[in-house]
């Protein structure tokens, strides 16, 4: 593919992404759903530096006290998402792993409630066999292809909310809040909840509006993905 057409690509996805972060949303933001068909579209070497140009530009315009966690979370969750599709499960382990065991290591996270993290925890016992079938997403079995986009966008979403727990805790973001140990277990309680629904909604997003995208890029006779 014409290195001309790849940066396009990259581009056109990087403003998407801004574009659906921008966009009122009832809860969080839209890019968050896009992060699974990006990162399969794209594939993992294109697909992380589009979500973190997209991210970057869309809290440029629209700043947070947040922005941090979310200029490196959503990219990550990309990044996982199509090194699932390309089978490539042992950097999404390594990726969990790490995280996973820093949070642990922390003191607050032998703290809070175990029940809080169950998503991130079945997230990764399940990344080697969803890494198994992640190439079901290049196929034409739409039966195989929603199989393997709906798991594929669960893992990666919860990467996503793994890496906001990793920058809150173990990182030490918690501390440019000046939030009390009180403050910050409600906090990530609350925070807890929102990961919940936000992992039912993109598995709900994924097979409702990304599989037939992706059968519809299927049919186009020039367009060829993974792009890397």
């Amino acid at each position: 593919m014409r290195k001309s057409w790849k940066i396009g690509l990259i581009t056109t996805f990087a403003a998407l992404h801004s574009t659906l972060y921008l966009l009122p949303s009832p809860w969080r933001s839209w890019s968050v759903y896009l992060e699974p068909i990006e990162g399969i579209v794209l594939g993992p070497k294109a697909g992380f530096p589009a979500a973190l140009i997209g991210s970057l530009i869309a809290r440029m315009i629209k700043p947070n006290g947040e922005w941090m966690f979310g200029v490196v979370a959503e990219p990550t969750g990309v990044l996982v998402s199509g090194l699932l599709a390309k089978r490539s499960w042992k950097w999404v382990m390594v990726i969990y792993t790490i995280m996973l065991t820093a949070y642990f290591v922390h003191p607050f996270g032998r703290m809070f409630p175990l029940w809080t993290i169950l998503d991130i925890l079945f997230a990764f016992f399940l990344i080697y066999p969803v890494a198994k079938i992640g190439n079901s997403v290049f196929e034409g079995d739409v039966k195989r292809l929603s199989i393997a986009l709906v798991f594929i966008s669960f893992v990666g979403t919860v990467a996503d909310s793994l890496t906001r727990v990793f920058l809150l805790i173990p990182a030490g973001l918690y501390t440019l809040f000046g939030l009390s140990f009180d403050a910050l277990y409600g906090w990530f309680i609350a925070g807890a909840i929102g990961s919940y629904i936000e992992d039912l909604t993109v598995i709900i997003i994924s097979f409702l509006v990304g599989v037939p995208l992706l059968i519809a890029l299927q049919k186009l006779p020039a367009f060829k993905y993974p792009l890397t």
